[in-house]
């Protein structure tokens, strides 16, 4: 397929699985439990810069980091690495750096996408795009990497069992788009598009312009999909489109702008735990301040209270947690974020953080 894109991903579950709505029997009050430098810049080594950082959960527990490692500059054009670090308990320690795919010395290079893992096969699946910046990204071919050594899909009706993938860009023109398989990634196909406006022209400030995004799938079987508004129209805030079809269509009808949800156009986080909506970016105009806010009814407003996780430079994030009925597993959810002191790409920092601190939970 030939898109250019960013891309984001999870797997619609085949069941509805019980569990314990745990924010409704104890308050939410996250803090940070550890932080972690996972990769810094430099030009020393084959790496220039680190970016667009991606964390998952496989089904054996192994918590997996990857990034884009750029070798020559910071600049989205250019030669790269995807870099790949492995914990296997739970963020404490982590492997040394492995590059899992190299592009060689293209003018053009890589851009990283999406990872999910596949909860039935055990497979971890890794997209991203071979891009052609000096022509806009056009064309460009999207490629997919799969293991299922590495020791999200989707639960609920109406498409159990789906892997959907969202990001931006297309064949046609540009914004938002899905791609979608029910075979595990053996095959796939275009579901929903959000285009923008104007179509296939240049864009001006102001204009409407969906661009990277992360879709959610919440427990009523919608999927919200949580988009950069990437030229500030109607607000310098998310954008908030929900498929009610399991990725086949976005009509524009289920479209909102959260101005609750401040942001200086990035790629942010977005994650839904026990019926709790999380999401993470630099609440500002600027690249500064990452904040993980957090819903108890499903994203139509925001608690008050946040947890500002680094108030100086920050930018891309991305959110994981692991499943299981161990406390542990109830208590932490985790934060992969770009962090600098003077510039946000200058590292790539990982965060475990304890919702329910200062309360215990009864397992």
């Amino acid at each position: 397929q030939n898109v250019s894109l960013r891309l984001m991903s999870m797997w619609l579950h085949r069941t509805s699985i019980s569990r314990v709505n745990t924010a409704s029997l104890i308050s939410i009050n996250p803090a940070i439990a550890d932080e972690q430098l996972l990769w810094v810049g430099g030009e020393i080594g084959e790496v220039h810069t680190y970016r667009i950082p991606l964390l998952t959960f496989t089904t054996q527990g192994s918590l997996l980091a990857f990034a884009e490692a750029r070798k020559l500059s910071y600049k989205d054009i250019g030669a790269k690495f995807i870099a790949l670090r492995r914990s296997t308990d739970r963020g404490a320690t982590w492997s040394p750096t492995s590059f899992i795919v190299d592009d060689g010395a293209l003018e053009d290079g890589l851009n990283l996408g999406s990872v999910v893992v596949d909860e039935e096969t055990g497979a971890v699946i890794l997209i991203y795009s071979l891009c052609f910046h000096r022509y806009h990204c056009k064309p460009s071919n999207t490629m997919m990497v799969q293991s299922y050594h590495m020791a999200s899909w989707k639960r609920h009706p109406p498409a159990v069992g789906r892997l959907v993938v969202c990001g931006h860009g297309s064949i046609a023109g540009d914004g938002v788009f899905c791609i979608l398989s029910d075979d595990h990634g053996n095959t796939w196909r275009y579901g929903a598009e959000l285009k923008s406006i104007p179509y296939k022209q240049h864009k001006n400030n102001l204009d409407f312009e969906p661009d990277e995004c992360q879709p959610v799938e919440l427990d009523d079987g919608s999927i919200v999909i949580n988009v950069r508004n990437n030229k500030n129209y109607h607000c310098r805030c998310r954008m908030v489109v929900r498929s009610l079809d399991g990725g086949e269509s976005l009509p524009v009808e289920e479209l909102v702008f959260d101005h609750t949800l401040e942001d200086p156009a990035v790629a942010a986080g977005a994650l839904e735990k026990e019926g709790v909506l999380y999401f993470t970016n630099p609440a500002s105009t600027n690249r500064v301040n990452l904040t993980l806010r957090w819903s108890l009814n499903r994203g139509k407003s925001w608690v008050k209270d946040t947890l500002k996780i680094w108030a100086g430079p920050s930018g891309y994030s991305c959110m994981t947690s692991l499943k299981g009925n161990e406390t542990v597993n109830h208590k932490y959810i985790y934060v992969i974020y770009e962090k600098g002191q003077k510039d946000s790409i200058e590292s790539v920092s990982f965060v475990k953080i304890d919702l329910y601190s200062y309360q215990s939970l009864m397992g």
